[in-house]
Order: C-alpha cells, then structure tokens, then sequence
C-alpha cells in the first residue's frame, strides 16, 4: 500500500493538472449554459416565505430589500428588534407583501424553533431560508486575554446557522425550498487576525457541503463566499465590556475599505433564486484556492510579503487586543432565563 500511494503521489497530481487544463474550455461552456438555462428559468418569489436571520443591517438587511423588490413575504429575525421596524417598512415599500418581524437569538434552538413555527403560523411555509448572522474580529491570537469570546465567536458563526437550518429543514422539504447561507473567503484562504473567525467559517462551509449531498434535490443549498465588503464594521464597533457583554458603540468610527454589501445581496438573492450552488464575490478570489492546493509555498510566502508591514503595526489595532469586530449582523450577549420578545407585525400594523 506504501508503494502505491507512492507512486499516486507522484502520478496524480500533474495528471489531474493536465486533465483539468484540457477540460477548462469544455467546463466554462457548460456553466455557461447551465447559468442561462437557469437565468431563463429563475424561480419567482412571488408571494414566496423567505425567513432572513440578522436582518437588523448589514448584508441580512440588504437581502430583505432585494426579496422584497421580488414580491416575497418576509419574516425578518434579529435580536435588535427596533432596526427591524424600520427595515420591515422600507421592505414593504419596496415590494414585499407582507413582512414579519421577530426578535430572537439564533443561537439559542428554542429561540429557533419558536420564529420557523411563527412563520409557519402566519405563512403556512417557508421557501427560503437565509442565514446571514455573524461576527467577526480583528486581533491576534495570542494577544487574546479574556477567552470568553472564543465560544462567542463559534456560537454565532457556527450554531447560529446551524440552528435555523435543522429546525427549518424538514418544512423546506416540503416546499422543495432553499437555504442560503453567508460564509466568507477566510473559510479556506488563511488571512491575519481572524483565525477564530475563519476557523468557525471553514466549519460552516464543510457542514453545508456535507448537508448538501444529505439533502440531495429535496432542499437546495447556496453557498455565499465574500472578500472584504463593507458593513457594520465600516460604521461603528462592538467593544467587550462586562464580560462578554457586547454593546453597541455607534460613536466609535473606523475606516474600512471594501465593495459595497449591496451588490453582494443582490447577486446572493440572483444565484439563490437560478439555484446556484455557490455566489462567489469577488470571484477573482477563487484563484488563491488553485494555489494553496497546488502551491501552498508561494501563497504563503506571498501573504507574508503582503502582510509584513502590516504586522508591524500591530500597537495600532483599531480594536486593542481581545476585542472583537461585529463583522455583520447580530452580536451575542450573555445567557439569559427570560424567554425572548416575538413580535408579529401585520401589513396593517406597519402602516401605523
């Protein structure tokens, strides 16, 4: 068995380079038409349930608009109930036919279970389920000196999508639905100062992947991948205090460079709605995943060469050491015993 392996590891590497140089051209005409086929036969949203977590802002906030200007019915969940007031009349401007509001934490499973079966209440299904809570950070790992924000970090990323998506799925079936969800380039490229939040990502993107052949055509997966985009983190901060209480400090500016959140929801809801399986932006990025499987040395020597100035000026974290970025949607808190706020919002409440 030695000997074989040997011998594949010499063999199949260059083989499957020259077999995918010669197949490319044939690859990118059949996804070529497969797009226009798909294109051509776009699923309508009309009257459609889409359920959108950590819609308060950021990318969750733009895919609410973007389903809504489709003529969907929405059941927007967040923990900032008061954004999503003002977010469900925007939608409802925009197109939607009905929109709900519900304030949870899609952390929690009862949390969960509790917004899917409101939904099911009022709509009757759910067609679409979006999955865009999540929290990034900016600093170095071994700076970290309160660790209370590490399961923080992997509860949001992780089981607040994960959460959703079992208590969804078994309705999804039933309208041959779809789960969308935001996952991030940090899942397979490796970048400075995000090594929880890429970790958390990478688990996210192999659970969804995993799931995808479990749930074979019954229920559709769509995987979003993103660079850097603007969001919250252009805007404002979360900073620890208390503990790991999060709280919202919207005087505190930064400067962050990156494409707008605003097409990226709009080519999410696009591939979402053709049934792709992955909306790559920008897709660019994707050529660093050729390097890190066939070169890994090359990819991490350029990183390095990028990031060496960088790191030399880590005194100057915009953050400080241990403190976390809210990257976009929701932010965890402490765990409460009081049962969460759910509030259902009717066409005619929202005209009020």
């Amino acid at each position: 068995m030695d000997l074989i392996n040997s011998v594949l590891n010499v063999l199949v590497p260059p083989a499957s380079q020259v077999m995918l140089a010669f197949a490319w051209p044939a690859l990118c005409f059949v996804n070529a038409c497969e797009w226009l086929y798909n294109t051509f036969y776009c699923e309508d949203m009309e009257d459609k349930v889409v359920v959108i977590t950590g819609a308060s802002s950021g990318i969750g906030e733009q895919i609410a608009y973007e389903y809504a200007k489709r003529g969907a019915n929405l059941a927007l969940i967040a923990r900032r109930e008061h954004r999503l007031r003002g977010i469900a009349e925007n939608a409802r401007l925009m197109g939607a036919k009905h929109v709900m509001i519900m304030a949870a934490d899609v952390i929690k499973e009862d949390d969960c279970r509790r917004f899917i079966h409101e939904t099911l209440n009022f709509y009757g299904r759910v067609d679409h389920l979006v999955n865009t809570a999540s929290l990034g950070h900016t600093f170095y790992f071994e700076e970290v000196n309160d660790t209370s924000v590490f399961p923080l970090l992997m509860d949001i990323n992780f089981w607040g999508n994960v959460y959703p998506t079992y208590v969804a799925l078994p309705y999804l079936r039933e309208s041959n639905g779809r789960v969308i969800v935001n996952a991030s380039v940090e899942s397979w490229l490796p970048l400075p100062r995000m090594s929880l939040y890429a970790a958390a990502k990478a688990a996210l993107l192999n659970f969804y992947e995993t799931l995808r052949f479990e749930v074979r055509d019954e229920v559709g997966i769509t995987i979003a991948t993103h660079g850097w985009i603007g969001s919250e983190m252009t805007r404002g901060r979360f900073m620890i205090e208390d503990g790991a209480e999060m709280q919202w400090k919207e005087e505190r500016e930064v400067n962050a460079f990156g494409g707008p959140i605003e097409q990226f929801a709009k080519l999410i809801v696009a591939g979402a709605c053709r049934g792709d399986a992955y909306v790559k932006y920008p897709s660019w990025y994707d050529i660093f995943l050729l390097y890190r499987v066939f070169a890994p040395n090359i990819l991490q020597w350029t990183f390095r060469l990028l990031f060496a100035s960088y790191d030399a000026r880590r005194s100057t974290s915009l953050v400080g050491v241990g403190r976390p970025h809210q990257l976009e949607d929701t932010s965890p808190r402490k765990p409460h015993t009081g049962s969460p706020t759910f509030t259902r919002q009717t066409p005619f409440q929202q005209q009020k």
